[in-house]
Formats: C-alpha cells, sequence, structure tokens
C-alpha cells in the first residue's frame, strides 16, 4: 500500500517530469535543482564539443535559459538530461557556425548529424599532493587528447564512456543511428588508444632520464673524491 501524500518523501517527486512541471509552474528551486543535478555532464558535453572551457560555460548558461523558456515542450517522452543535452549541443553548433563564418572557414561538422570513467578524470581531496598532482597530469593529456579527436568520433566517446550513456540514448541525443554510435564510439576508442600510446612510447624514452645538471654534479662529485683519495 502507498504511503499517505502528506508522508511522502519529497525527492519522490524528484523524478523528470515532475521536476519539469515544478520549473513550468514557476518552482525557481526546481530549476536550481535540475541545473544541480545535470551541470557536471552537459558542461562536459559543451567542453567536448566547443574545446574551450569559457566557451563551454557561456554556451551551457544560454542552453539552460533557453530551457527555462521552453520547459513546458518537454512531455517526458525521453529522460531530461537527454533533452537538456540537445539544446546544449543546439547552442554549442550554433556556437561553431558563428565562428566558422566569422573566420570565413568551413566548420569541422554540420548541425546535429552529427575517461574512461568519470572518477579518473576527477581528483579527491585526501589524495596526497603527489597523487593529486600525478592525477591532474594525466586528466590533463586524457583531455588534450580528446580534443584532438574528430568531432564525430569525440561527441560519441563523451557520451558513451565519460557520461555513460546507452547506445540508444546516445542516439537520440545526437540523432544518428544507433549503428552509427557503436561505429563512431569504436573507432574514438581506437584512435584514443593509437594517439595515447604513441604519447607513452614517447615517454619511455625519457624514463630515469640522465643528463644535464644531474650528469654533471655526479662527474664533478666523483672526481672531487678522486683527488681526495690521492688518485692520478
Amino acid at each position: 500500500m502507498s504511503e499517505p501524500a502528506q508522508t511522502t518523501p519529497a525527492n519522490a517527486f524528484d523524478d523528470d517530469l515532475s521536476i519539469a512541471r515544478r520549473v513550468v509552474a514557476g518552482d525557481r528551486s526546481a530549476f536550481e535543482l535540475l541545473m544541480r543535478r545535470h551541470n557536471r555532464r552537459l558542461y562536459r558535453l559543451a567542453r567536448a564539443t566547443l574545446r574551450n572551457d569559457a566557451e563551454a560555460e557561456d554556451a551551457l548558461q544560454d542552453a539552460y535559459l533557453h530551457a527555462y523558456k521552453s520547459m513546458s515542450q518537454f512531455r517526458g517522452d525521453s529522460q531530461l538530461f537527454t533533452w537538456l543535452s540537445r539544446l546544449v549541443l543546439n547552442e554549442c553548433f550554433a556556437r561553431l557556425r558563428r565562428s566558422a563564418r566569422r573566420q570565413n572557414v568551413i566548420p569541422i561538422v554540420d548541425a546535429p548529424d552529427y575517461i574512461e570513467h568519470a572518477d579518473a578524470m576527477t581528483t579527491h581531496d585526501d589524495d596526497a599532493p603527489d597523487e593529486a598532482l600525478a592525477r591532474s597530469q594525466v586528466r590533463a593529456l586524457l583531455e588534450r587528447k580528446l580534443d584532438e579527436l574528430p568531432e564525430l568520433f569525440r561527441m560519441v566517446f563523451v557520451l558513451r564512456s565519460i557520461e555513460e550513456m546507452s547506445v540508444e540514448e546516445t542516439a537520440q541525443c545526437l540523432n544518428i543511428p544507433e549503428a552509427t554510435v557503436r561505429s563512431r564510439h569504436f573507432r574514438a576508442r581506437s584512435l584514443l588508444r593509437e594517439s595515447l600510446a604513441q604519447e607513452f612510447d614517447l615517454a619511455e624514452r625519457d624514463v630515469f632520464e640522465f643528463g644535464g645538471a644531474q650528469c654533471d654534479r655526479v662527474v664533478a662529485s666523483v672526481l672531487s673524491k678522486v683527488s681526495e683519495s690521492g688518485g692520478a
């Protein structure tokens, strides 16, 4: 038997459709809940598309404003995150087109046809400073390599591997067939692995590198000890 309405926890009503209805009714606390719930994932989507922190933040804000004004159009046919993702992508694509026109060049992609897990890209307050620094450096490398992926593959990779959206959700978000999602995700993973492997191959050559000041210091120390011992 269900609980009486007056004793039902408030968060029981925090499903997508009820939040949307509360926003439409003018409940700003519901809209704040919506933003805080989806901020991180939507920002990542914008950042992956625009490859610029400030531009991604501006695009996210504009998409939220659009969402607030058009929330009545959300019918619950898809997840609210999917609906919001489309708004974010539309805003990002519009910015790319404007930028392309300003630069008089053809954008990388046309409009909406177009690491691994989130924990691997975050730092933790209780980490030791050296571990936090190492993780930060790895995250920076991953972000740089993601930025280098072609747009078609980068978008699918972010949604599938970072946001862990299903193939169906990703296809709905990007308005492409599910088979295309699978092939682009596979290709994105392959390109990323290849790019990272090349980076690590280069890094291996510098492991325990010994030269410069270190070399000079050891040579000077040995020569000094040889001299002190009366060697030739």
